[in-house]
């Protein structure tokens, strides 16, 4: 049964003779719908939201780092991630099927790494502490969320990838004419694989690496599936918190990554270019489509109150929502060993800061006296220090975001 808020009253539509009322039904419409519906709705309630904050006195914490700029952005409101969050949840509630295993998985994660990121901020607003929830708590929360992704995607049976098994050409005689019918055998398989890019067979199943367990070889894999899943959503959720310091960056570089995703589960999700790029086909994963195409118009939505100067922040409200987002989207298509590349913002962020803390704490235990790579980490803050003004580093931290998520793209033919 398709569950939709709109669905049923476009079926009614069509029924009653409506002319275009039967576009409902393709993916394609339903996605531009949600892409302007979130778009519209980020900059229609978005100015709301701000008033509402700014009346709450829900303003930004800020320490003097001595970075230029930095003193006024003091106040600034922040939880904005509010705003994206409402604006990914209404087209999706409105023109997705909500009994999609797909969505769900979507949706729960949404909303649940949302009210994590909202429990930090408001700790950091309300309470006056300035680290906000606890790391430990933070993990659990991420690691949570791993888990019922795993679970889901083990014992529901709409989660598959069908496999080609062979390729057959079949001659067909038409009257006098002959034709060459190439014919694509397959089968669908529940199994914990993922997409190797640059490899022309792709395919890498998470048991492969236990072969010598014998009967345990399928529990084992699934179980490293799992521990995957859940570093993948860590890594990218945390990746896209430590991006979000400079005006417009994490939504900027967010909205880019979505789009190469979107590209990716509109290919997964139809037999025919699944095929022709010899990439997994995921039945039933269309309607992500319609999903990643609210995240954008969210994202874009967002950047026309957070681009420089910002008149409101996401807090962790919304950062740690996106990168989760990100993480567990790349999961669903089975492209999550791509995201080292596509999410490669990200990970020099928190790459510079993890550096940066680990020679820090290396040089302080050597030679009795800490020392820095980076003038500042994350990354942005390095540039800042060296006299680069934030407009600019956002810019250029977006065109390095467009490039990777092209090269992304282009690993499809380079193999």
């Amino acid at each position: 049964m398709n569950i939709s808020m709109l669905y049923y009253l476009f079926q009614y539509l069509k029924e009653l003779g409506v002319p275009g009322a039967g576009v409902f039904q393709y993916i394609s419409f339903r996605a531009g719908l949600s892409v302007v519906v979130a778009l519209i709705m980020a900059t229609v309630i978005g100015r709301r939201i701000i008033h509402q904050l700014q009346k709450q006195q829900i303003g930004e914490i800020v320490r003097d780092l001595g970075l230029e700029g930095q003193l006024q952005k003091k106040g600034t409101p922040t939880m904005g991630g509010i705003i994206i969050i409402a604006s990914i949840l209404l087209p999706v509630l409105l023109f997705n099927k909500l009994d999609n295993i797909y969505v769900v998985l979507m949706l729960v994660a949404t909303i649940w790494l949302g009210a994590i990121g909202f429990i930090d901020d408001y700790i950091k607003v309300f309470k006056k502490d300035k680290e906000g929830l606890a790391g430990r708590f933070k993990i659990v929360g991420q690691v949570g969320i791993g888990v019922i992704v795993v679970t889901a995607m083990f014992y529901n049976g709409d989660v598959i990838v069908r496999e080609k098994t062979s390729v057959e050409v079949v001659t067909e005689n038409v009257g006098s004419d002959t034709h060459d019918i190439i014919e694509i055998k397959s089968h669908d398989v529940k199994a914990p694989i993922t997409s190797v890019p640059f490899f022309k067979n792709n395919k890498f199943d998470y048991r492969t690496p236990f072969y010598w367990a014998g009967k345990w070889q399928n529990a084992l894999g699934w179980i490293f599936y799992a521990l995957i899943i859940i570093f993948v959503i860590t890594a990218v959720s945390n990746g896209a918190n430590m991006t979000d310091g400079l005006d417009g960056l994490a939504a900027g570089v967010s909205a880019i990554i979505g789009t190469a995703l979107g590209i990716f589960a509109y290919l997964s999700s139809h037999t025919e270019y699944a095929n022709y790029l010899n990439i997994m086909y995921i039945p039933n994963s269309s309607e992500l489509v319609i999903y990643i195409a609210a995240f954008i118009g969210a994202t874009i939505g967002f950047l026309w109150y957070n681009s420089y100067p910002a008149q409101v922040f996401m807090g962790d409200t919304g950062s740690l929502t996106l990168g989760g987002i990100i993480g567990l989207f790349a999961i669903l298509i089975r492209i999550e060993l791509l995201l080292p590349i596509l999410c490669g913002i990200f990970f020099v962020e928190n790459l510079s800061v993890m550096i940066q803390v680990g020679y820090f704490k290396y040089t302080k235990k050597k030679y009795g006296e800490g020392r820095r790579i980076f003038r500042m980490a994350p990354l942005h803050h390095h540039y800042q220090k060296k006299g680069y003004v934030e407009p600019k580093i956002v810019t250029r931290f977006w065109l390095i975001g467009i490039i990777l998520a092209i090269f992304t793209i282009v690993t499809l033919k380079i193999r």
